[in-house]
């Protein structure tokens, strides 16, 4: 399904974003860049950012406030802190 979105009319709640407008964002983790969003999926629990990583591997981060500190649009990045083991076999 195909949902034409004005991305003029943002959404209203201070933590909600629309899926396009976290696509593409740098994810930092410790300050250093660990990939980029490549998608959102949705799940019953859930959301979760796909990052994909510098070596080409995706990572799922769930996206949730333990994990994703902050979102900031205009800055074009999201901080991480993911759980151990999470990003500790990609390549910097």
């Amino acid at each position: 399904m195909l949902v034409n979105q004005d991305l003029d009319e943002l959404p209203t709640e201070p933590d909600a974003w629309y899926d396009q407008q976290l696509v593409g964002l740098a994810v930092l983790r410790d300050g250093v860049e660990v990939g980029s969003i490549i998608r959102v999926e949705h799940y019953p629990a859930q959301d979760m950012l796909i990052v994909g990583t510098k070596d080409e591997k995706e990572v799922m981060v769930p996206f949730v406030k333990a994990f994703v500190s902050t979102v900031d649009i205009e800055a074009k990045t999201i901080t991480v802190t993911p759980p151990a083991g999470l990003f500790e076999e990609i390549e910097e």
